[in-house]
Order: structure tokens, then sequence, then C-alpha cells
């Protein structure tokens, strides 16, 4: 009967000195965490005053996404045999010079993705007029825009500014149309990392081959982007308007969006999205007079790994 005491005892005296060492680390772990979260704040603190300072603020972030896949004898689709592949990139890229008396921002932004279906089914038309089948990857969604902004501050938030912006293809009828955009006019940032645009004075340049629906004008440019990178996650809206005065036709609104949240290292998930009303470019691609043109809203959007540097 003793030894069972003294057994109940010694044991009830292990279990306490268990819960008590677990019950002691966790509580220097809650420490330990609250001095690392400290220094934490400190340190982001002291890169926000880092980032205020003047001089170059650089970045580059995009999206990788893709797909490649096989099949062979799968009959119970209808194409049993074939190979397919959708491949993805976007690239958002920045190099913004920033004083206390002048600014000069430089944007890149670019999306790019190819398709490919191979019916292998089909190989028995190829080099016919019967033939069907294409076992190249074909590109389907290409934006292409580069930017560069220089302002000469007035007040803290509002600058004397001048605007290039260039946007086209690159994959795919390249300059063809191609639209520059020049002008001059004002820009205001309420915030630190947003950036409007309003430039009054501006002429829409379109760069387009034989006879076709697109034609130059004079007009008014407005571009809002904001650009911002938050611990692990990184995201980038532009708005880029430009409205003609002398067709309502004429003019043009695009709005791209980019995200990502880095889950190692530099290596994360990113999802872009895109939206655009052109109304030339939707006459032009539908064989009929500008007049005459369906413009739908045109859109893309793109989902896979994100990188950042």
């Amino acid at each position: 009967m003793k030894k069972l005491l003294l057994l109940s005892v010694f044991f009830v005296g292990i279990v306490s000195m268990n819960a008590q060492t677990k019950e002691d680390l966790v509580a220097q772990k809650t420490e330990k965490q609250a001095i690392a979260d400290a220094a934490q704040g400190e340190a982001n603190a002291l890169q926000a005053k880092i980032d205020a300072l003047p001089g170059w603020r650089k970045g580059l972030f995009g999206t990788v996404g893709g797909t490649l896949s096989n099949f062979s004898n799968w009959y119970s689709q209808g194409s049993p045999d074939n190979a397919s592949g959708n491949i993805g990139i976007s690239v958002n890229a920045y190099a913004n010079l920033i004083e206390d008396k002048f600014f000069w921002r430089n944007a890149l932004t670019t999306n790019l993705n190819w398709v490919k279906l191979d019916d292998k089914s089909n190989d028995i038309l190829e080099g016919t007029a019967l033939e069907v089948d294409d076992k190249d990857f074909n590109a389907t969604t290409d934006v292409f825009n580069i930017s560069s902004l220089y302002g000469r501050n007035i007040t803290k938030n509002f600058a004397v500014s001048g605007l290039m912006e260039y946007r086209t293809t690159l994959l795919d009828n390249f300059n063809d149309p191609g639209y520059l955009d020049v002008g001059v006019g004002g820009t205001w940032t309420p915030l630190e990392n947003l950036i409007v645009v309003i430039h009054p004075l501006n002429y829409n340049f379109v760069f387009a081959s034989g006879d076709s629906v697109f034609e130059s004008s004079l007009g008014a440019k407005i571009v809002a982007d904001y650009t911002r990178q938050i611990g692990a996650i990184s995201f980038k809206s532009n708005l880029s308007t430009f409205q003609s005065y002398s067709d309502g036709d004429l003019s043009n609104v695009t709005w791209t969006n980019s995200f990502g949240y880095t889950l190692w290292k530099m290596i994360g998930v990113g999802f872009d999205f895109g939206l655009r009303s052109n109304k030339q470019e939707a006459a032009n691609f539908q064989g009929v007079n500008l007049a005459d043109g369906d413009n739908k809203l045109q859109s893309y959007w793109l989902l896979g790994l994100s990188y950042s540097l």
C-alpha cells in the first residue's frame, strides 16, 4: 500500500513538473514574441522613413501561370488523343525618382498569354484543306504599356507635369495599332502611393497600317495609378483614359490590376485582370465603319504563381 501511495505521489509530481515546464515555455515564447513584434514595428518605422527620403524607388513583381497536359486514348472525352497547354506571364515594374522639387515616374506593364490545343486525332488531315488542327502555341492575351511622367512641384501634393504613354501589342501586330499619348497638365498626389494625372492638353497619336478606322486626335488624358507593397502583399491598379475633343468614338479607357501574395521568399500567388473600352479596335476587328462598331467591353484575367524582387 505504501509503495502504491509513493508511486502515485511520484506520478503526480512528474505530471506537475511537466505541466509547469510547458507553462514556463509558453510564457517565455510569449515574452520573446512580444519583443520580436516590438522590434519589427521599429524596423518598419525606420523603413518608412528610408522610403520617404529623396531618391530612386524601384520595384518589380508579376505573375506566371501555366498548364501542360497530354492525353492518349482517353475515350471518355471528345478528343481522346491531344496535347494542350496554356502559358501566361505578367510583369509590373517601376522606377521612380522622387526629389523635393520634382519627380520622374516610369512604369512598365505587360501581360502575355499563349494557348495550344493539338488534337492528334486530326493528324491524318495535316497538310490538307481539311486540316483543322494547330500544333503551335498561339498568342491570346497581349498587353504592353510603358509610361513616363515628369513633374515640377508647386505645392506638396500638386505639380505641373508632362506625360508620355505608349500602348500596343508585342506578340501580334506590333504597333498596329499603337497608341502614343503626349500631353501636359497637372498631377495630384493625395496619397503617397496614389498618382492622379489630369492633362487637358493631350494628343493621342494612333499608328496603324493600311486603310483603317484608326485616327489620331486631340483630347484630355486622365490617369490614376496606385502601386503599393504591404508586407507580403504587392498590388497595382492603373486606370488610363483618353477623351477625344473631336469625336467620342475616338475615346478609350483601360483599367489593369495586378495582385501578388508572397508565400515563400520571392514566390507566391498572383492574380491579374484588365478591362478596356475602345470602339476603334472593335470596329477594326469587325471590319465595319467606326460609327457601326459594336463596342463590347474587353477583359482578361490571369491566375498563377507570382514573383517579386
